[in-house]
This record gives C-alpha cells, structure tokens and sequence, in this order.
C-alpha cells in the first residue's frame, strides 16, 4: 500500500483481488470522490524474455479502450510510474457473480434470465466490434449495487487480426478448464463467437443449477466429458431451458445456437424490457460514444505517450498518419466517398465512421484503411494507415488525392491529379 496517493489524484483503499500479474484495490479519485477500481501492475512482473504478459497486458489496454457498453466494466484511464502500471477502472460495488451463486446455492430461473440476458447483450456488443473474450466466467463478471452484470477481464481476449488468414480460425489455446468449449482442446483451431457462447451456456447451467454440467476431478476426464456433451440436467429446470442449454452446449459448433438465435428464443425474450441488442439501440442508451474520444484515447495518439511505451515495447506504427479538422466525420466520409468513387477506389464502410479502400495503379496494389473520431462537437481525428500494398502507391493516393480532400471543405471541388 502506497503511503501517497498515485500521481496526485488517487488515494487507494483495500485490497479486492490478487492476480497472476496485478492487485485489484478499491480507491477514491481525490478531486471528486469517486469510487473507482485501481488494478495495481509491477513492470518487473512484465518484463520476461517471451514477452507473453507484456502482450496480453496491452491487448487488454487496447480492447477495453473500445469498450463503452452498460453491462461492461469502463475503463477510465492508465497511469504509469518508473516501476508501476495502473488501470483505473470503474469500481463494481457488489462483487463476483461466482460469490453470488455461492452464497446463494443457485439463482431462481428468473433471475439467471435476467443475468443471461445482460450477459448476451455485452457478448453480441463485443462480437459485433470483432472481439471475442474468451475467458467468460462467473469469476470474471460482477454484480453491481442495482444487481446488473458488468463482464470484466479482458486479458485472454482475441480481435479479428489475430484470426489466421488460412482458415479463418482462432487457434491459441486458452480459458478456464470448466468452461472451454470441446472445439478449443482440438488442433484445428475454433471461432472465437462460438466459443464465447458456449462459456455463456455454462454460466446459464451453473446458475440455474448450482453445479457445472462438466466434472471430474481428473483434468482429462473433465475434457472428456466436454468433447462428447455427456451431462444431465437437474429435476427442478424447465422444459424451456433444458431446450437453449441444449443448443448453447451443442458440441458442434456448426450447429450451435447463435446470438441472433439466443435473441429471437422465447424463454429468452421473457421480461426483456431495458435490454438493448441493436447497434442504434445501443448507440442511443450509451450516447453514442463508441467512436468518441476520451482522455486515454487523446494520450495514446500522441507517439510520445505511446502506450505500449508503458510496457516497454518498441513497436512503431509504420505508414500511420492522424490529423485534426474542423469538421463533422459524416461530411470527411461524404467526402472521402466521393474522391474513392470518381477514382474507381474499391471501398467498403466500417460500422462507424470508417472506410476500408484498395487501390490499384497498374502492378501496383494497395489496402488503407480511414478512421474518424470525434474529438469535440467541432473537431474530429482522422487516422489513416497502408494496411498492406505498396508504400509509394500508399503516399501518393494518401498526400495527392484524399489528404488535401480532408484539408479543405470545398473539398469536392478540388482538382485531384492523375499521378
């Protein structure tokens, strides 16, 4: 325990939890008195030769940075000393879920709705921005003071960058033995969206029963057991719910029930009043700050506060361009379109203010890829990077059409040259 407050602004109070890698504590932001959540990092405990720590402690950075989501747990902010590395997150007054179901033996069928409910709604919410958690457990989702689910750790997550090209699948092996899906023990690599569902489908069997569908002692019993399905349902649970759980824990992955599918059942659909599942209904409730930018976005940005400067990590980003105009992201994109149309530019949009676009000059050929964040109600960021191709074919289409586009708001008059 620190006798002085972290850089100034917050003063930490007891221990919550203990990692591998860090110490969770509750502390007090001092200018307002905020509660909030400090997860405590020694660099020394990051810094092997391998790097593995170091990666998935960034990853994690990275992802929970995109996150803003009411069933997810905010992360606020990252500060740094010589030695340390803290997390400033939002502080989740009512603990696990796994200390609930605990205490409590088991849920009633209408409360584990209720907690699988919110649980899929920030599972779709992740899958939809192509992140998959991969570790999904009672240990890593806790209950807030209005008994709302808030999923948290995020360390074991994947992104759609590291799905291999070659088949299109995950293939590191990782999760909590008692919930890993049976296609993750094989070699043939898995889809991260299917595995997350069936963690989810253990999560719903554990509450409802108070007891895991998959047991044994012996670690190689347990995975097989996993592999082929073979668990029994308890007496006391619905006709209803032995049918989803049957879907959620289809050990074929092909044939597993989807998010889409979770969302259209009828058990599931019962008293679902405040959940959001759409991308404009999310939007809405959350004030649509997904491709908003807050104070750790603004830091991360600037090179000289890299973060991966605060793992020790010497990875420059290279062909990575952000420039700030004073203008709405619709009219940069409108703009963007126009240039990409008149210059045969094959694009496809994002789901937020964003255009993937090839170009091709002759042999030459070239991927970018174009981002706008607001910055203020004036002001956006807009970040564009070579994501594969030729760098001088990247440079000219970058500089000579599209940088002076952003630039001016008579863009679409400007004279694009041929070059």
């Amino acid at each position: 325990m620190p006798e002085k407050p972290i850089l100034g602004k917050y003063e930490l109070g007891k221990l919550l939890g203990c990692g591998a890698f860090a110490k969770v504590y509750h502390a007090r932001e001092i200018s307002n008195g905020r509660s909030v959540a400090i997860k405590v990092i020694n660099k020394s405990n990051i810094s092997n030769k391998d790097g593995l720590p170091n990666d998935r402690i960034e990853r994690e950075v990275c992802i929970m940075r995109q996150l803003q989501h009411p069933y997810i747990v905010r992360l606020y902010e990252v500060l740094a000393t010589k030695t340390k590395i803290y997390f400033v997150m939002e502080y989740v007054k009512g603990g696990e879920l796994f200390n609930q179901i605990s205490s409590k033996g088991r849920f009633t069928e209408d409360l584990s709705r209720k907690c699988f409910q919110q649980l899929i709604s920030a599972v779709n919410y992740c899958h939809s921005r192509g992140i998959y958690h991969r570790d999904l457990k009672p240990e890593n989702v806790l209950i807030d003071e209005n008994g709302d689910l808030k999923v948290s750790d995020f360390g074991l997550s994947a992104t759609t960058d590291q799905i291999q090209s070659f088949d299109g699948l995950l293939h590191t092996v990782c999760g909590s033995p008692a919930y890993v899906a049976p296609e993750v023990l094989t070699i043939k690599g898995y889809d991260g969206a299917k595995t997350d569902i069936w963690s989810c489908g253990i999560m719903l069997f554990v509450m409802i029963a108070g007891y895991f569908p998959f047991y044994d002692q012996n670690l190689m019993l347990m995975y097989k057991k996993i592999y082929k399905g073979e668990f029994r349902f308890p007496k006391w649970i619905s006709p209803d719910v032995k049918r989803i759980l049957s879907r959620l824990l289809d050990v074929n992955p092909a044939t597993r029930i989807t998010v889409e599918e979770i969302i259209r059942d009828p058990w599931f659909r019962k008293g679902l009043k405040f959940i959001k599942f759409s991308e404009e209904e999310e939007n809405t409730k959350i004030n649509s700050l997904t491709n908003c930018l807050n104070a750790f976005d603004i830091i991360s940005f600037s090179q000289g506060l890299d973060i991966s400067g605060l793992f020790k990590s010497n990875n420059p980003v290279d062909d990575l361009e952000r420039i700030v105009v004073e203008e709405s992201p619709e009219s940069v994109i409108e703009r963007i379109e126009e240039v990409g149309k008149k210059e045969n530019f094959r694009m496809k949009k994002k789901k937020e203010w964003g255009i993937e676009m090839k170009v091709q000059n002759g042999k030459l050929t070239m991927s970018l890829s174009l981002d706008v964040y607001r910055l203020t109600e004036q002001l956006v960021v807009v970040e564009i990077q070579n994501s594969d191709g030729d760098d001088g074919l990247y440079k000219d289409v970058w500089r000579n059409k599209l940088k002076p586009v952003i630039l001016s708001k008579r863009g679409a008059e400007l004279h694009i040259s041929d070059s």
